[in-house]
């Protein structure tokens, strides 16, 4: 469920209209209801509350510090995946102990920056990495806490871009490798194990995957124990997907009844890394169309949102629900939803059918609040949009629309080609 509505045919976001924004802040905009973040949260959150677990929110999913700070005051640690989303967490508030650091590529200055803060635990990605990670610890006098990302190569079912469990993927550790990777661990005197971890896929709308993966995980924990090596955290990744269009995914409850019984008996705190089922339909992004161009193959309606503030229609072939602002009840017109970027797959939308509309009209590209304006860029040298954050009957900008300065910040004309 989200809090977008019409009421007598206008958009709305909780009690503010959709184009009473428009008016303040232009198009396209990013626009985000806090009673759907928050109820979402509690959503995933409550489904486990008969266990130990922690909730980490999914920071490359949605990274503005608003939206972490408002999941933080609910208790919520972070996922994170870079040095940048360790800065970001901290600076929205949420305690060190609460993060888990992932990720393939850590740089020995990110693995400092988490050993300074006191994360929670690193998930390491190959043996490479765990012997730079316990090098900087030696350095810096400390043990770090570690967990070993294992790649289960289960078939999590979803898109081939967002599937990180099976052997051809880039993420995790062999179960075999890490298990000798886990006892090599146990003899380094700079690293404390305290976990194991695994991240499956995204968009997942079958439990099955998940459930496979358990049983392959439980294996490792309980040969690693009679291996004495203490496993108090079972990182089970994220993952649950979202409607977009047809899918049924499971609801958190459902999802959260599966794991239960499957992890019964298994001595661990769990922690979760959701991302897209908490934002995903908590994000609208708003646009207006600036041209209809009827041609003898295609009509397309031209709108000012570009594959540079949404890319993944672009990227994944992504579906998104895209409904006018001002409902008037009018006749289909099948077309291409396309933005202004001089690429041919700028497209936010392919062959939809929509309300015929006219230049100046608003629309609403739905369920766009995961991996929108995270993956947004300046692609055309394009500012990239605003976040507004509307609750009850206010709203205020979380992050102010990009102006041409801020797109040469950094940059500068060398002497020698003066």
């Amino acid at each position: 469920m989200h809090h977008f509505e019409y009421r007598e045919g206008r958009l709305y976001c909780e009690q503010v209209p959709i184009e009473t924004i428009a008016r303040e802040v232009g198009t396209p905009f990013y626009c985000y209801s806090h009673a759907t973040l928050s109820r979402h949260f509690r959503a995933f959150d409550s489904s486990f509350a008969e266990v130990d677990h922690l909730t980490c929110f999914s920071v490359k999913s949605c990274s503005n510090i608003a939206i972490l700070n408002l999941f933080a005051s609910m208790g919520a640690g972070m996922d994170i995946v870079s040095g940048g989303e360790l800065y970001r967490a901290l600076k929205a508030g949420v305690p060190a102990e609460k993060i888990v650091f992932s990720g393939v590529g850590k740089t020995e200055d990110e693995l400092v920056y988490g050993l300074e803060a006191g994360i929670l635990m690193f998930n390491l990605e190959s043996p490479q990495e765990m012997l730079v990670l316990n090098n900087c610890a030696a350095r810096l006098g400390r043990r770090a806490p570690i967990a070993i990302r294992v790649n289960p190569d289960v078939d999590p079912k979803t898109h081939p871009y967002i599937s990180t469990g099976l052997m051809e993927n880039k993420f995790g550790i062999n179960l075999d490798i890490s298990e000798s990777m886990y006892i090599q661990a146990k003899e380094m005197s700079n690293l404390e194990v305290v976990g194991v971890g695994c991240h499956i896929g995204s968009q997942l709308t079958e439990v099955s995957p998940f459930l496979d993966t358990i049983k392959r995980l439980r294996l490792l924990i309980d040969r690693l124990r009679e291996q004495d090596i203490t496993i108090r955290y079972l990182d089970l990744g994220g993952g649950l997907g979202i409607t977009y269009s047809e899918e049924a995914p499971p609801h958190p409850r459902e999802y959260a009844r599966a794991l239960l019984a499957e992890v019964e008996g298994i001595d661990c705190t769990l922690i979760f890394e959701p991302g897209r089922v908490i934002v995903g339909n908590a994000g609208t992004l708003i646009t207006r169309v600036l041209y209809t161009k009827k041609g003898p193959v295609k009509n397309f309606l031209v709108v000012d949102a570009g594959m540079n503030d949404l890319v993944r229609p672009s990227l994944y072939g992504s579906y998104h629900h895209i409904q006018p602002v001002v409902d008037h009840r009018r006749p289909q017109l099948t077309a291409d939803v396309v933005g202004p970027i001089c690429e041919t797959g700028d497209f936010i939308a392919r062959d939809r059918s929509l309300p015929q509309v006219e230049p100046g009209e608003l629309l609403a590209v739905m369920s766009a609040g995961a991996y929108g304006f995270a993956m947004s860029s300046n692609y055309n040298s394009r500012p990239r949009p605003p976040e507004i954050l509307v609750r009850d009957d206010k709203f205020e900008i979380i992050r102010a629309r990009e102006t041409y300065d801020d797109l040469l910040k950094g940059e500068r004309v060398p002497d020698f080609i003066r």
